[in-house]
């Protein structure tokens, strides 16, 4: 009777926060993971920033718990660095709050500003912590959480030293449910554009791209001769919607097509022939969900020069090419070269197809199953009476 009490108590439902806001490439995973766990009955809270691309990104997840935190990310300087210093406490003093009242079975953190206060409240509360990493150079926080973490997710091959193994799982990036492989007719009519011959899309990651809009203006003629119509996510703040027309060299009409924000990035990213993105760990992933040849631009600036590694990682698996910042005056040529070799392009679906082996969210929310059903046993022993 009593062991038959202990498993129900394991099969309950489990409430988990987790801590995913500040960029599109946390804030993404983390509406992944928790669509799939509450598809399968647990209760999630997402706490995320306060920043509008956070605001934007959540709109069309009304279904999902959304929680807008207090927190900053540290930056340079001798006063951002108190102000920052001041928002982490703020965060941490928040956490401990949120902590006791929701009284959470695990706390899953993607990394970034927000997490760092809610691992350090789980830990102390003897609440199980999990930590993504999703680049192939974890970042700051990811490194002071791993020491607090039950367990750890990481990009294949990646290793973080410090970690006994058995906390380990190479699970992968988690893409949402939505962004998924379209036939490229059907993504065009999907996003209400007409394609006479190629597409081109460009992608700057959560926060844009200046030097790529520019890029785009700066060769629009020069694209368009060829039939090379553009479609190009700004970034919010950026630039506004707008597009601009021509002729092309066989008298096709050809545009380019500017929008500051999308919420169908999967349509985004299938309508094209070619991408050229930034080398965030989410912009690859689901570019690589939507076997889409690309030309990879890290962004030079990035923490750790996260982004170089990334963009090198998915160059090896022979998925796309890399082309520094620096390099820019290579970009048109690097194109033309490639939009239109059908044999090079199909190569790099191919292998696109074989690293998408499997849906990161089914497997890393089973992971976390696992591990709240281990807790509740364990509690539960705890409450059975000695016989």
């Amino acid at each position: 009777m009593g062991a038959t009490c202990v498993v129900e108590t394991a099969s309950a439902m489990s409430r988990i926060l987790i801590a995913c806001g500040g960029t599109g490439g946390h804030l993404a995973p983390g509406i992944a993971i928790a669509e799939v766990l509450q598809s399968r009955g647990h209760h999630c809270t997402l706490l995320i920033s306060q920043k509008q691309v956070d605001s934007a990104l959540i709109e069309k997840y009304a279904h999902l718990n959304f929680h807008k935190t207090p927190g900053r990310a540290f930056s340079g300087g001798v006063t951002k660095w108190i102000t920052s210093c001041w928002s982490l406490l703020s965060g941490c003093l928040f956490s401990h709050k949120l902590v006791r009242k929701e009284k959470p079975d695990l706390v899953l953190l993607f990394g970034g500003f927000l997490s760092v206060g809610l691992g350090l409240a789980a830990r102390l509360a003897g609440v199980p912590v999990a930590v993504h990493e999703a680049n192939c150079r974890p970042g700051k926080a990811v490194r002071l959480l791993k020491h607090l973490a039950t367990r750890v997710y990481l990009p294949d091959g990646v290793r973080l030293k410090g970690v006994p193994s058995r906390r380990v799982r190479y699970l992968g990036y988690p893409v949402r449910g939505d962004v998924k492989h379209r036939l490229k007719a059907e993504a065009w009519e999907l996003l209400g554009i007409k394609v006479p011959n190629k597409l081109l899309v460009l992608i700057g990651g959560s926060q844009g791209a200046a030097a790529l809009n520019e890029w785009v203006i700066d060769h629009f003629e020069a694209l368009a001769k060829q039939g090379i119509s553009v479609y190009c996510v700004t970034g919010l703040g950026k630039t506004s919607a707008g597009s601009l027309q021509t002729v092309s060299s066989k008298s096709e009409e050809v545009s380019a097509t500017f929008v500051p924000f999308s919420d169908q990035m999967g349509d985004v990213i299938s309508a094209a022939d070619l991408v050229i993105s930034r080398a965030g760990a989410g912009s690859i992933a689901e570019i690589v969900r939507c076997r889409a040849p690309s030309i990879l631009i890290p962004y030079p600036f990035a923490a750790d020069n996260h982004q170089q590694a990334n963009a090198v990682m998915h160059e090896r698996h022979g998925a796309g090419l890399v082309l520094a910042q620096d390099q820019l005056s290579q970009l048109l040529a690097e194109v033309e070269g490639l939009i239109f070799n059908d044999w090079v392009l199909s190569k790099f679906k191919s292998n696109l197809e074989r690293l998408d082996r499997f849906d990161s969210g089914e497997r890393i929310a089973s992971d976390i199953e696992a591990l709240c059903n281990a807790r509740a046993l364990a509690e539960a022993y705890k409450r059975e009476p000695a016989v």
